[in-house]
């Protein structure tokens, strides 16, 4: 007689923004499939953010055990904001399997475009990695391990698309490929547990906000992945997860926060050629935005009492957390804010810290995600103010092709433009994340820390 397994192949599908409210008319594989299925909502957690909800359900831990606070924070020895870091030596927690490789020495992960790839001690992993050439430009890459994997990728599949996963023009070609990706790792190495992140809802769902006759074509088309992807891994008898880390709810009103730190003189900022640059080294207070999150770091707690009365007081505000208080969220780290605040409904945090936009640092016009002091959902728009934007990126790009240095430009900074965010915990439960397998749980919600039960749990599973 065979002897069983001790844990059953399983695949992890990320739908990034995935809620209930997005599955409907426009998404009709999905919705027959969640109908044979046990669907979930996750309560979300604070921060309802990309790294940190992955990584709680990787380990089981909330941010204060495993410190991820967010997709950036700032580093005191550095004296630097750090955003979207890609080495998995972060993440100070074990990871699922890590667990599970100590049961079995045979089990196997593959990690698709899940963040903290690198460096981490899955078998096989793939994730952005941009090429950054000595005259400043910037080649479509990615980063696997095994190394030689990367070109067999993109020998088979094409340059993974870079520019289409971030940016004014990203789409479902980033998706599409990814999900490509994941299939020939799979049918390379048959992984025991495969981590799929798809994030083609992320950019529409920014732009426009949870508007489904807006985003309808977007909806269809990661519903046609969705259904090549789960059909290839039910013939192969795998056990299929399909979650996602957050839903996106509307919003209407930006929050400049460094501009309110500022205005109060404790913000200080470095004038270079023509613009200025946020000094938060020398700076008394400033804070890192990110979504409906902002992490404010203070020189000292004299400091600490005067921002927090401020804080207070500023409209769209819905919590002004403390290193105590943040106990209660299970946020507090070395790493977050002495003080972290929560945005209202409706509202989010930009990172803009300069009073005149004839001051805005050029990196504020690019797509610039590891420079700027924070998360900037502006960058998937080209500058509607601008008459022929498209036409000169167009040109930019060709000159780029002829080897010629170039700038693309094109970001706006309005922050009105943007319709769609998340981080906060208090959204209505339609726009939960969601988690569904084929398993009935007696529960009809769960906390952001039991996926990771409910993953172990598939993983071992004899039916």
């Amino acid at each position: 007689m065979p002897k069983q397994k001790t844990f059953q192949k399983t695949v992890v599908i990320d739908v990034v923004g995935l809620s209930s409210f997005l599955v409907g008319e426009f998404t009709p594989f999905l919705k027959e499939y969640l109908q044979k299925k046990h669907t979930l909502t996750i309560k979300p957690m604070l921060p309802a953010l990309t790294t940190s909800s992955q990584s709680t359900y990787l380990t089981g831990k909330w941010p204060n055990e495993h410190g991820v606070v967010g997709n950036g924070w700032y580093d005191h020895e550095d004296a630097e904001i750090k955003f979207w870091k890609q080495s998995n030596h972060l993440v100070e927690a074990e990871k699922i399997w890590e667990r599970a490789k100590k049961i079995d020495p045979n089990f196997t992960c593959s990690k698709m475009f899940w963040w903290y790839n690198m460096y981490s001690s899955a078998d096989y992993s793939v994730t952005p990695r941009p090429q950054y050439h000595a005259d400043g430009v910037k080649a479509p890459d990615c980063y696997s391990n095994p190394p030689e994997l990367r070109d067999e990728l993109q020998t088979k599949l094409g340059s993974f698309p870079l520019f289409n996963f971030w940016g004014p023009n990203a789409n479902i070609k980033s998706t599409k490929w990814i999900a490509d990706a994941s299939i020939y790792v799979d049918k390379k190495y048959d992984p025991t547990l495969t981590l799929i992140y798809l994030p083609h809802l992320d950019y529409c769902l920014q732009k426009y906000g949870p508007n489904l006759p807006k985003i309808k074509k977007e909806l269809l088309e990661i519903d046609s992945v969705l259904k090549d992807l789960i059909e290839y891994y039910e013939r192969k008898n795998t056990k299929i997860i399909l979650l996602s880390e957050y839903g996106i709810t509307p919003v209407s009103q930006p929050i400049h926060i460094n501009r309110i730190l500022r205005k109060e003189g404790l913000i200080n900022v470095r004038k270079e050629r023509w613009y200025e640059l946020l000094d938060p080294g020398a700076s008394a207070a400033f804070a890192v935005s990110d979504h409906q999150i902002a992490h404010v770091y203070c020189k000292d707690s004299k400091i600490k009492n005067r921002v927090t009365n401020l804080l207070q007081n500023i409209d769209g505000i819905a919590l002004v957390l403390d290193k105590n208080s943040q106990k209660k969220y299970h946020i507090n780290h070395k790493r977050s804010g002495d003080i972290v605040l929560v945005a209202d409904p409706k509202f989010w945090f930009t990172y803009y810290y300069w009073l005149d936009d004839k001051l805005a640092p050029d990196y504020a016009r690019l797509v610039d995600i590891h420079r700027k002091p924070g998360y900037d959902p502006c960058e998937m728009f080209m500058d509607p103010k601008k008459p022929g934007i498209r036409l000169r990126a167009g040109l930019k790009l060709l000159r780029k092709k002829l080897g010629f240095r170039y700038l693309m430009d094109v970001i706006p900074l309005d922050a009105n433009l943007v319709k769609g965010s998340h981080g906060a915990i208090h959204e209505q439960r339609e726009f939960y994340p969601i988690f569904s397998s084929q398993t009935q749980y007696p529960e009809k919600e769960i906390s952001a820390i039991k996926v990771y039960d409910l993953i172990w749990d598939q993983m071992t599973s004899k039916i």
